[in-house]
């Protein structure tokens, strides 16, 4: 099972013909995503890619049945392209643009309020089902279909907890990258519900950063509402107050956000946290074995019985130290002279 995407999903891309659209379209269609065709306004009625090319995604929707969209359009258009798709009716939106204006997205925010779109983004790597359907920047090379959901704030980081759950032979369900901007789509709390109700999700690998609230949130959620195994890191935990580090809302200000109130909200919400990227996988691997392990009954040779245990009134007594041992020696002797 998976989130989000699948292998039936129906994908457009905004900014289909531009440099970026053709180089991440071709990616998807070498990955097996389903992409039916893209949107270049002034472009509609060509072919690209062997695809058909739209004037608009009303008109891409009506065409192809879309239901997702992936937008690598510039920054000054993103907004207008995130608010075309969701006013076609396309039900899942992932803006991959980054530097979109903050205002901007405000107006965007509030549009998506009432509408049934789900927004990933923008400033994200995407969303991935392993061996199914790629829309995004990720490299779906290392990429591995199994049963650890992946939701994080920051791109690089998603690869690294990708690539650890992979070589543990976890794989993953499905990975979120929701994006490092302070103004957004999907947060936390959304994908967490998702991967509580996927039956194919076992455990929850979620990678945060300083600035904001989102990381207090989603721990309160996860203290109320999930019962699968959460593991967290919080990038960020050297950055000076003040300073913005990285992403536009990876900023510590007015004494809030930082990661240590980040990694207290998880601990207490009862997450296992890392302080390193390099323990998300040996972590998760932890949290999901060790029911299996404490189930497993003990094994023996095939075709032999166990042995009862003598009661303890008939095992000899041996008392401790040198005195013990000597007499541990004497009855190991004593054996050996009954043998021959």
């Amino acid at each position: 099972m998976s989130i989000l995407v699948n292998r039936n999903t129906r994908v457009i891309c905004q900014g289909f013909t531009g440099k970026q659209g053709t180089f991440h379209s071709e990616a998807a269609l070498a990955y097996g995503t389903k992409l039916v065709g893209g949107v270049t306004p002034g472009r509609g009625g060509q072919q690209h890619l062997g695809l058909p090319v739209f004037d608009t995604v009303k008109d891409a929707v009506r065409d192809t049945g879309a239901t997702a969209s992936m937008i690598y359009v510039p920054a000054a258009g993103a907004a207008d392209s995130i608010l075309e798709a969701a006013d076609a009716g396309v039900e899942l939106v992932v803006c991959i643009t980054e530097g979109v204006p903050v205002n901007d997205m405000v107006r965007v925010k509030a549009v998506l309020a009432t509408s049934a779109t789900r927004l990933v983004g923008p400033n994200c790597p995407g969303v991935i089902t392993p061996g199914e359907c790629k829309i995004g920047i990720m490299p779906g090379f290392i990429h591995k279909k199994g049963s650890v959901g992946i939701v994080s704030r920051s791109g690089t980081l998603t690869y690294e907890a990708v690539f650890q759950t992979t070589n543990i032979g976890l794989g993953q369900s499905t990975c979120v990258g929701i994006g490092g901007d302070p103004v957004r789509g999907m947060n936390f709390i959304d994908v967490l519900e998702l991967f509580e109700r996927d039956p194919g999700t076992q455990g929850i690998i979620l990678v945060g950063e300083i600035g904001g609230s989102d990381e207090e949130s989603a721990a309160r959620y996860i203290r109320r509402f999930v019962s699968k195994p959460v593991v967290a890191y919080v990038a960020g935990v050297t950055a000076p107050p003040g300073k913005r580090m990285g992403h536009a809302g990876a900023i510590v200000a007015g004494g809030q956000g930082t990661a240590a109130d980040k990694y207290a909200a998880f601990e207490d919400a009862g997450v296992r946290t890392v302080k390193s990227p390099a323990e998300l996988g040996s972590a998760m691997n932890a949290l999901l074995r060790r029911p299996r392990d404490r189930a497993r009954p003990a094994t023996r040779r095939p075709g032999t019985r166990a042995k009862p245990a003598k009661p303890a009134a008939e095992r000899p007594a041996c008392p401790r130290g040198p005195a013990g041992r000597r007499s541990a020696r004497k009855v190991r002797r004593a054996a050996r002279g009954r043998r021959r």
